[in-house]
């Protein structure tokens, strides 16, 4: 085999970056072979129960928690003996798993296989390249290890990061999160809108809460459907179905059009649509809304990293950010009424985006393989 990608279904941006890369290696060359495992699922589906609802359910009940989990990972105060042992009880599994496939580059974009193939290459002394694929915009030490011959990062801007926690600047590439390339194409947004029916002249605002269609989306929907907002409004559940009951019950009334969407292939399309985006702020969604040139206004971030997306998105310029206690009319008024700002935002996200990064980070592959 040629290229093995080991990542893990936590929040679907992990197992989607694997996906797109495989779809586009297999468009660009025929010849390579390229699997993608589940490395939770591989281990054991009870596991990967276990760990996913954990994960979940953590993210849900005390997501302070979380964060305190989370920083304490990037310190490792107290997780490197655990992540030790851990690997060491896996790293049986993992060797099989190479044996079996015998991979010329192993791709991690999630940090769990990532840090069990790096114990193992430190050991035996592996001949496989080993790739760290951030899918954020911000370095988590659980990504930095020895053994990795090679890190993707999202952005040039994390390179200083990068080289002040140690990284050789020699094995940094920063060609951006894999996202499809559907998100590098031009769409007409009035025949967009039309095909959604949706009026073509309206301002349109996308709300979006990720795969698992988490965070504040119904209170923010509400919000914006009771305002006086002369808008038309987009809303993506993923696979929270309850949440899309919820909101096509509420949709009905108003004198605003509204489409309630599920999980969708066609991102990129809702998006042209699209005058603002406004969602929790996981490393594909704002790649992906980068690409488009989409403003941003954030909601709901997951602790830890989406904490460290939204820093970021902030930093740069080409997001605002509200919360749960916030006037959501008048946050989103001041920036629609602000066409100076909205313009500046589109220009730093366009600034700022990657959208042949899959092209990029496959080509890079394909010259690994070639000279391996």
């Amino acid at each position: 085999m040629d290229v093995l990608i080991l990542s893990v279904s936590a929040g679907g941006g992990h197992i989607k970056a694997a996906q797109v890369i495989k779809k586009s290696m297999e468009s660009l060359e025929k010849n390579i072979d390229i699997e993608i495992i589940d490395w939770l699922k591989y281990i054991n589906p009870v596991v990967d129960k276990v760990v996913i609802g954990g994960y979940i359910g953590t993210l849900k009940a005390s997501p302070t928690l979380y964060e305190k989990l989370y920083n304490m990972a990037e310190k490792e105060e107290g997780i490197s003996d655990i992540s030790l042992t851990i690997n060491r009880l896996l790293a049986l599994k993992m060797e099989g798993l190479l044996h079996s496939r015998n991979p010329k580059i192993v791709v991690c974009t999630h940090p769990f296989p990532l840090e069990v193939i790096c114990y193992l290459k430190r050991k035996n002394n592996l001949a496989c390249r080993v790739v760290s694929l951030l899918t954020d915009y911000a370095p988590h030490s659980f990504w930095i290890r020895d053994g990795v011959d090679f890190y993707i990062i999202a952005n040039e801007d994390l390179i200083y990061e990068m080289e002040w926690k140690g990284v050789d600047r020699r094995r940094i590439y920063p060609l951006g999160i894999p996202i499809d390339e559907g998100f590098a194409q031009s769409y007409d947004t009035a025949q967009v809108r039309a095909s959604l029916g949706l009026d073509v002249n309206r301002t349109t605002l996308l709300i979006m809460g990720g795969s698992l269609g988490m965070g504040e989306v119904k209170e923010v929907f509400k919000s914006l459907i009771r305002s006086s907002l002369d808008i038309q409004i987009i809303v993506v559940c993923g696979k929270n179905r309850r949440l899309r009951d919820a909101l096509q019950s509420i949709a009905p009334p108003s004198s605003k059009p509204s489409v309630i969407l599920g999980y969708t292939e066609d991102i990129p399309k809702v998006m042209a649509a699209s005058d603002l985006l406004i969602t929790k702020p996981g490393g594909l969604t704002i790649s992906e809304a980068m690409a488009m040139r989409l403003p941003i206004a954030i909601i709901s971030p997951i602790p830890g990293q989406e904490e460290r997306n939204a820093q970021y998105l902030m930093n740069s310029g080409m997001a605002i950010r509200f919360k749960s206690k916030d006037y959501v009319e008048g946050v989103i008024r001041q920036l629609l009424d602000s066409p100076v700002r909205l313009s500046h935002m589109k220009e730093i996200a366009g600034s700022k985006a990657k959208p042949h990064s899959t092209r990029d980070i496959c080509n890079l592959f394909i010259d690994i393989v070639r000279s391996s």
